[in-house]
C-alpha cells in the first residue's frame, strides 16, 4: 500500500477551472472520503489521481513518486466505479481473475488470489454463478473483488453504493469497513452521502466548489466545523442557523461583535415553556421516527428550527413552546462563514 500526496492539483477546461489548486496528504492504510454536493469536483479529482482525466497543474505522487503524468495502467491504484460493470457470460470466479489471465498471470497464481479474495468477501459459495443470479450487493462485493486480486496500491471507489437500495447500502458500508480493516489498505472514496462519510471514513475532505473547504475526523468536522458551509452540510439533519442579531434571542452573555451567524445542532436544543428558554416559536410539524422525534418550531426572525427529541414530546402543530440551547454548544461564524473560535 502506498500514500498519496497532491500538490497544488488543478483542474481546466478550456477556461472553465473546476479543480483550484487542491493540497492533500493520504497516508498510508488510511480510509479518506471525499464529500460534497453535486457539482463540486470529487468525482473528478479521483479520476485525476487515477489518471483518467488529465492534471492541468500541480503534482500528484503516489508512494513518494511522482505520477502525474503516468497513464492508469502504471499507477498501480484499482478503481471501484458506480457500475458494477461485470461480464454478464462470465462466472464470479472468472470476472475477479480476468484482468490477470489479461496480464498472463499463471492459472494457479490466478486461482490462489481469486480464492483468497472471494474469502474475505465471503463470495466463495458464489464463485461459479454468473451475474444475474447475484444480488445487487454481491455484484458490487464481486467488482471489489476483482480489485483487490491485482494487489493495488490504493483502492478508489466512486460511489460504488448509489446503485444500491437503502438496506444493502447499510449492508455494504458494514462490508467496506470490515473490509478496510482485514487489508490494512489505502483507500480514497467518493460520495455525496454525509452518512457514508461519517461512518466509513478516517479522514473526511469536504470539497465545495473545486476547493477543499476542512479537512478531518468525523468528529473534528461535526464538532468544529471551520466555516458555515461545513456546519450545514456535515450532520442530518442539519445544523441551525439564523443571524446573531435575531430580535427574541435571548443569551447569557453578549456576542462578540464580529458574530453574523449563530448556530446549534437539533440534538442540542431542548423543548420548554415559552418564556424559559433562549428563544420562543410555534410548533409548526412534527415528524415521529420511534426513537426520536424532530420537532420543527417556527421562531419567526430566527425561521424555522429542527429540535431533536426522544420518543413523544406531548407537543402538537400550532402549540407554542420555549426552546432552551445547551451551554457550549453554540457555533458563531463571522459574516465571510468562517467559524469564530
Amino acid at each position: 500500500m502506498a500514500s498519496i500526496e497532491l500538490k497544488s492539483v488543478e483542474k481546466w477546461y478550456g477556461e472553465a477551472q473546476v479543480i483550484k489548486g487542491v493540497d492533500l496528504a493520504i497516508e498510508e492504510g488510511e480510509f479518506v472520503i471525499f464529500v460534497g454536493p453535486s457539482g463540486c469536483g470529487k468525482s473528478t479529482l479521483l479520476r485525476m489521481i487515477a489518471g483518467l482525466e488529465e492534471t492541468s497543474r500541480g503534482q500528484i505522487l503516489i508512494g513518494g513518486r511522482d505520477a502525474t503524468a503516468e497513464p492508469p495502467a502504471r499507477r498501480g491504484l484499482a478503481m471501484v466505479f458506480q457500475s458494477y460493470a461485470l461480464y454478464p457470460h462470465m462466472s464470479v470466479r472468472e470476472n475477479m481473475g480476468f484482468s490477470l489471465k489479461a496480464a498472463g498471470v499463471a492459472k494457479s497464481e490466478m486461482d490462489a488470489k481469486v480464492d483468497e479474495a472471494a474469502r474475505v468477501l465471503k463470495l466463495e459459495p458464489l464463485l461459479d454463478r454468473r451475474p444475474k443470479d447475484l444480488s445487487g450487493g454481491q455484484r458490487q462485493r464481486v467488482a471489489i473483488g476483482r480489485s483487490i486480486v491485482r494487489d493495488p496500491t490504493a483502492f478508489l471507489f466512486d460511489e460504488p453504493l448509489s446503485n444500491l437500495d437503502a438496506a444493502l447500502r447499510v449492508e455494504m458500508r458494514y462490508e467496506i469497513a470490515k473490509l478496510h480493516q482485514t487489508l490494512d489498505a489505502t483507500m480514497i472514496y467518493v460520495t455525496h452521502d454525509q452518512v457514508e462519510a461519517m461512518t466509513l471514513a478516517d479522514r473526511i475532505v469536504v470539497l465545495e466548489a473545486g476547493r477543499v473547504s476542512q479537512v478531518g475526523t468525523p468528529r473534528e468536522l461535526y464538532e468544529k466545523p471551520g466555516n458555515l458551509f461545513v456546519a450545514q452540510f456535515i450532520g442530518s439533519p442539519k445544523m441551525n442557523v439564523f443571524p446573531a442579531a435575531t430580535p427574541g434571542l435571548t443569551l447569557d452573555a453578549p456576542l462578540p461583535a464580529q458574530a453574523e451567524h449563530f448556530g446549534i445542532r437539533p440534538e442540542h436544543i431542548t423543548l420548554a415553556e415559552p418564556g424559559s428558554g433562549q428563544i420562543d416559536g410555534t410548533v409548526d410539524v412534527m415528524e415521529y421516527l420511534g426513537a426520536d422525534t424532530y420537532v420543527i418550531v417556527d421562531c419567526g426572525p430566527a425561521g424555522k428550527l429542527t429540535v431533536r427529541s426522544h420518543g413523544d414530546t406531548g407537543l402538537k402543530p400550532g402549540q407554542s413552546c420555549g426552546l432552551i440551547f445547551e451551554p457550549g454548544q453554540t457555533h458563531l461564524f463571522d459574516a465571510q462563514g468562517l467559524a469564530l473560535r
